[in-house]
């Protein structure tokens, strides 16, 4: 899930000239800055008399910055649950107190405790197809990739994005074996969906200019590139499938070395609450995971929103994945190419 907007003048700190008792750090993406300085950093500041800085970059440098200090320097750690599971096995994040954080109880069931007694997700998206309605009949499971009539139609994620694994996974399915377990099926049904794809593609905006440029008329998407999708190429429709999306969740974890364990919950529980979520889904920042929040259809358009879309949802197991995921790249870049 990402954003548009990059965190700038605030980046090091949100008060420089503020006296306070205690600095909380935060790691974060630095995207949509300003708007998250207003719905969430400043109104949380006043609630804590306390000062915020800010690391920001991308999951694995973030990460890896955070396990090269032993899991020090960070208070409060935001990152993909493909990324934070790596966190967990590594042993850089600590259990959370949940009676600190009572706010998780308004959360749907998925978002509480996604990968057990760590973080909570804030935030929920989707992977599913998207498809030019004006040229392609509709798709209505994962199977329709592989149809006869999408030859050189499709661009699919590369096998380091977010949604390249679950392609693995759906070509598993497709194949009838779980692809954790018998690789060498999954990517033989890989192998007959090349046929298919024109190109693997590695950012949101890259898929999108295939689309554009009528390059591709389908995709496995995240439900975030809809919008600038349907900019493009307004007949871009998202498939309804009958065996369903794939979650994405942002979460949020306190590193083992905090330094402001009790900060950090109050954080969490703030950023959780129902003003902040219901202020980012308005406002176009993150789609919320707290059921109080109450969106009309053109908000609720924007964002994976409502317990029946939400339970509808298929889960990725990343500890299985991480076990696999070497292996996984080096036979996608046989048959893709690197």
């Amino acid at each position: 899930m990402k954003k548009s907007l990059v965190l700038s003048a605030f980046a090091l700190s949100l008060s420089a000239g503020a006296a306070s008792a205690q600095t909380l750090t935060i790691s974060w993406w630095g995207y949509n800055g300003e708007k998250l300085d207003a719905n969430v950093i400043q109104p949380f500041k006043e609630i804590c008399n306390c000062d915020i800085v800010f690391e920001t970059g991308n999951n694995a440098d973030r990460l890896n910055k955070l396990k090269a200090r032993g899991g020090k320097g960070v208070d409060v750690i935001f990152l993909t649950d493909s990324y934070s599971q790596i966190g967990i096995e590594d042993g850089v994040f600590q259990k959370i107190d949940r009676s600190k954080i009572p706010n998780i109880e308004k959360l749907y069931d998925i978002a509480k405790a996604p990968q057990g007694d760590y973080g909570p997700a804030y935030t929920i998206g989707r992977v599913g197809i998207v498809y030019d309605s004006e040229k392609v009949e509709p798709l209505t499971s994962w199977n329709d990739l592989w149809r006869e009539d999408l030859k050189s139609q499709i661009s699919l994620p590369g096998i380091t994005t977010t949604a390249g694994p679950m392609v693995v996974v759906e070509a598993g399915k497709h194949a009838g074996v779980d692809a954790y377990e018998n690789a060498d099926e999954a990517f033989k049904a890989i192998e007959a969906l090349k046929e298919n794809t024109v190109k693997n593609y590695n950012t949101g905006s890259e898929m999108v200019n295939l689309v554009s440029t009528g390059e591709v008329t389908v995709a496995v998407a995240q439900d975030f590139t809809l919008a600038s999708l349907r900019e493009a190429v307004p007949t871009m429709t998202w498939a309804e499938l009958e065996d369903g999306d794939i979650a994405t969740l942002n979460t949020v974890n306190i590193p083992a070395g905090s330094e402001n364990v009790e900060l950090a919950h109050q954080f969490i529980n703030f950023l959780l609450s129902t003003e902040v979520q219901q202020k980012e889904a308005e406002q176009g920042v993150d789609a919320p995971v707290n059921t109080e929040v109450k969106l009309t259809d053109e908000q609720a358009a924007l964002w994976t929103y409502g317990q029946e879309v939400v339970s509808s949802l298929n889960r990725m197991d990343y500890a299985k994945m991480n076990a696999v995921k070497t292996d996984w790249i080096d036979r996608w870049n046989e048959i893709f190419g690197m």
